[in-house]
């Protein structure tokens, strides 16, 4: 069992700041070739970053950098190069490490060096939203499929369908710290290390809209 507790809004506030800043440069140094616009998600979007004070991986934030694929001329994987080349160029100057791909995300690191610690992390998911037959909105992220070296554009999985109004149901029905004591306990007894905050925090608001009747 791990022992995540919640960060302050006042510890996250400087931090917050500068990632801001880095996604500002980014949009800055890529609008010729394509544009996109930011938000912060999961446990980020939410005032429920966590972090285990007994572990060294710090706590992370999740931002969705949100393109109209309708007007990129660019492959997947050229988007996905383009953005990691320029935060690259611009997260080292705020202290990051150079971005590393993962399947679902692009990820910066802030790190303690002397104590071999991360500090914090950032997870950027390459994202296009738009909408379905029956007139939901939907969304699908840049994948990189490892053994293959191949980028792909998938749908996400169903737990993130509706998962802005399932956020906005909970907080006006009054169940915002239920979400966020549920959540809480998902993180503390997670065993699947590839299983991300956003993903866990996608759960959670689903397991709340499924006990006090979202989907009847």
């Amino acid at each position: 069992m791990y022992h995540f507790e919640f960060v302050s809004k006042k510890d996250l506030a400087p931090v917050k700041k500068d990632l801001i800043s880095i996604i500002r440069e980014v949009q800055a140094s890529l609008r010729t070739d394509f544009t996109f616009r930011f938000a912060l998600v999961g446990s980020s979007g939410r005032n429920m970053v966590t972090c285990d004070p007994k572990s060294n991986i710090g706590y992370d934030f999740d931002v969705n950098l949100k393109i109209d694929i309708h007007d990129c001329k660019y492959t997947p994987k050229a988007i996905k190069v383009k953005v990691m080349q320029a935060l690259n160029r611009t997260a080292p100057k705020y202290g990051y490490t150079y971005a590393e791909d993962s399947t679902r995300v692009i990820t910066i690191k802030w790190k303690d060096r002397q104590n071999s610690r991360i500090l914090h992390s950032c997870g950027f998911a390459i994202v296009h939203n738009y909408t379905d037959e029956d007139g939901h909105t939907r969304q699908k992220y840049i994948r990189f499929n490892k053994a293959w070296n191949r980028y792909t554009w998938e749908k996400q999985s169903d737990g993130y369908h509706m998962l802005r109004e399932k956020k906005q149901w909970i907080t006006e029905n009054g169940y915002h710290e239920e979400l966020r004591n549920l959540y809480l306990d998902k993180k503390n007894h997670n065993r699947d290390l590839n299983k991300c905050s956003r993903a866990l925090c996608a759960e959670a608001a689903h397991e709340i809209c499924q006990r006090h009747g979202f989907y009847t």
